[in-house]
């Protein structure tokens, strides 16, 4: 019999090799504990596909992923982001920098929508960046805001990652998503902060605006705001109904759909072509997604039934370390993680392994679920392998280099790792607001 501290050792050198590789992520997991778990279980090991089909694709929570997908799509394609862009910068007004708040606070918005790192970073950036830099704003802020921005998707409900927590540690979805909402406006304002002073210090980074020959009128200001606040309304509308009762997350999500039509009908901009680009899109990701969950659940659910759970907790037990400095070392593992798999993956690898034993140790799970989102969006912008710096590079212009990015995140990255040790040293930012709600 193979011991389990064997067993993650190849476990982990498999998949480094396969992902070196190139190969399909949700297959090379499933593959790996299929042909590793054969070798040690034999045929018995085949019991375990069933069950975690069916409690993959049947799952009600999980239904909610094509949803929100399905969405963002919708709402990219809908004017939404020109619409709240718009009513954004007439809110700042004349700012230095008001294009970079904007860019933040916009694109978070639009990352949440789309519920996806990759997604967000890529909509937003194909949004706002070329803007930018037209209008003088230094190269690394233009950069580092979208990154920014767009990565605080999976921090602001509805969140792809957060869904996948909920189910595969049994906890609430709703209860997620307004634990996330304080440490998201906490790290929103941060962001912001940072910017005003950065712009202060360095005018050159972010020109004024200049004044439009032509001035709006008051109409065109209100139709302005009008726009924009419907955009918002569908957020307000899709969280509101988790929080007061009238829906389940899921649920939520198909009202997210029906708003988002609604939307693309308002701004005229509701087409057969639209819609059919919309959906196929969308079908490209809920297909991706779920072969990777069915893949990483395939993995975590024979690597849990090997033991690992009680490896890491005798380990910890070993280390004697006290419990909150086993739950930095949780985070550490996870942002190392972060630099070689996407948050998908690391949610459903490490969440059904590390989350038992928070709980063991006198942690919230909600707490340690939205420390573990909080980790994961840290972990994908780091340089100088996390993955969204090369979705960032994607849709950047020529004579951006990747050393252009590394620079541009790095303080958006330490802004973001104060908020994670905020969090983690004060689990109350993240248990008040769900308590007070949903008692």
């Amino acid at each position: 019999m193979i011991s389990i501290e064997l067993l993650t050792g190849i476990l982990l050198v498999c998949i480094l090799v396969s992902f070196a590789l190139g190969a399909q992520i949700g297959l090379a997991l499933g593959g790996i504990a299929m042909a590793v778990g054969y070798l040690t279980w034999g045929d018995a090991l085949f019991n375990v596909i069933p069950t975690t089909l069916e409690g993959t694709y049947f799952s009600f929570i999980l239904l909610a992923i094509p949803l929100y997908i399905y969405m963002g799509q919708l709402l990219t394609r809908s004017g939404i982001g020109d619409a709240m862009f718009s009513a954004s910068q007439l809110v700042i007004g004349k700012v230095r920098g008001s294009l970079a708040i904007s860019v933040i606070i916009v694109c978070s918005m639009i990352g949440a929508m789309v519920g996806i790192i990759g997604a967000g970073i890529m909509t937003s950036g194909s949004i706002a960046l070329r803007p930018m830099l037209e209008r003088g704003y230094d190269k690394r802020l233009a950069l580092g805001v979208i990154m920014a921005g767009g990565g605080l998707g999976i921090l602001i409900p509805p969140s792809i990652p957060m869904i996948m927590f909920a189910s595969s540690t049994q906890n609430s979805v709703g209860r997620m998503f307004i634990g996330a909402l304080v440490p998201a406006l906490i790290t929103i304002i941060l962001l912001i902060t940072y910017v005003v002073i950065s712009c202060k210090l360095n005018p050159k980074k972010a020109p004024l605006d200049k004044v439009p020959e032509v001035p709006q009128t008051t109409k065109q200001k209100l139709l302005t705001m009008r726009d924009g606040g419907l955009s918002l309304l569908l957020i307000v509308a899709v969280l509101g109904s988790i929080i007061m009762g009238i829906a389940t997350p899921t649920e939520s999500g198909a009202i997210g759909v029906v708003g988002a039509i609604i939307l693309a009908i308002f701004f005229k901009r509701f087409k057969p072509k639209m819609v059919q680009s919309a959906g196929l899109r969308a079908a490209v990701l809920v297909s991706v997604a779920m072969w990777i969950i069915f893949g990483a659940t395939v993995f975590s659910n024979f690597h849990l039934l090997m033991g690992v759970q009680n490896m890491v907790a005798g380990f910890t037990q070993d280390l004697g370390l006290p419990p909150m400095m086993v739950i930095v070392l949780f985070q550490i593992i996870m942002l190392l993680l972060g630099f070689i798999i996407d948050e998908f993956i690391i949610v459903l690898m490490c969440a059904p392994i590390f989350t038992p034993i928070a709980v063991s140790l006198g942690f919230d799970p909600i707490w340690f679920g939205i420390l573990m989102i909080l980790n994961i969006e840290i972990a994908v912008q780091t340089p100088p392998y996390g993955f969204a710096l090369f979705y960032l590079k994607g849709i950047a212009p020529q004579g951006i280099t990747m050393l252009d990015i590394y620079r541009s995140v790095t303080p958006f990255v330490l802004i973001k790792l104060l908020v994670l040790i905020i969090v983690m040293f004060n689990p109350e930012l993240v248990t008040w607001l769900p308590d007070k709600l949903m008692n």
